[in-house]
């Protein structure tokens, strides 16, 4: 049985510090909440013992809770951070530093229970199952709001620094997410590496073309997908099987 997280907050806002305290303690996985007013006063709190998880406001007098986050990510066991904020244009920052998650004031309940949730299974580790059905619905972030994306929808995903962009016919949506773990659960699903940067849907390729600017691409609905030379053998193989199986367009 996991263990109750102990939690530091840090908020400058006496209202709100005590509010998402308060909000904190009553969700079932936490334990152990402490409050701090400020970058400077968290960064003192650290000696009295580690922190499963860290919920840090951005724009603070003092260290800022990007100053914090970064003192913490020097940590031997560095707290899973979840930054709470009014504003979203730091949002590409605070995934590069790792976070787990990113809030916008004011959110309601249920999405800092989710917060608190995906902070359980990171520090958990993955759990062991059937890959195929390891994030076969993705849940992305967008204007605030939870958007649900079947993996099935998606054509390829494309590395974005920390995290990939996911393509579909639909859009495109930022994951929170290694492009090589995604390779790893969505392999059995038909997913193929086409190239360092892309991971690609067999079933979302119509044809293999060969052009003059980027060489051998994959066409998707979306759009082309570069395919390296070190891929290539691999990707056709793949296409092929998943042909005779009836599982590619073309």
């Amino acid at each position: 049985m996991m263990s109750l997280l102990r939690v530091l907050v840090v908020e400058d806002e006496p209202s709100t510090r005590i509010e998402l305290a308060g909000q904190l303690a009553e969700l079932p996985a936490v334990g152990e909440v402490v409050a701090a007013a400020g970058g400077d006063e968290a960064v003192r709190l650290l000696g009295s013992g580690s922190f499963d998880a860290a919920f840090l406001d951005i724009a603070m007098p003092g260290l800022t809770g990007m100053d914090v986050a970064r003192i913490l990510r020097r940590l031997s066991d560095p707290p899973e951070i979840v930054f709470v904020t009014a504003y979203d244009n730091h949002a590409v920052e605070a995934f590069g530093l790792g976070a787990a998650d990113y809030l916008l004031k004011p959110f309601r309940p249920e999405r800092l229970a989710e917060a608190v949730a995906r902070i359980g299974g990171r520090r958990s580790g993955p759990v062991v199952g059937d890959k195929a059905d390891d994030l076969a619905v993705v849940q992305v972030e967008l204007a605030g709001r939870t958007v649900f994306v079947r993996r099935d929808d998606i054509a390829y995903a494309e590395a974005h620094g920390d995290y990939v962009r996911l393509h579909s016919s639909q859009g495109s949506h930022l994951l929170r997410q290694s492009l090589t773990y995604l390779e790893q659960v969505w392999d059995a699903a038909g997913f193929v590496r086409a190239h360092r940067s892309f991971l690609i849907n067999l079933a979302a390729v119509t044809e293999l073309r060969v052009t003059s600017t980027a060489g051998l691409v994959a066409v998707t609905e979306p759009g082309e997908v570069p395919v390296s030379r070190r891929h290539s053998r691999l990707l056709r193989e793949r296409l092929l099987q998943a042909a005779r199986e009836g599982g590619a367009h073309r």
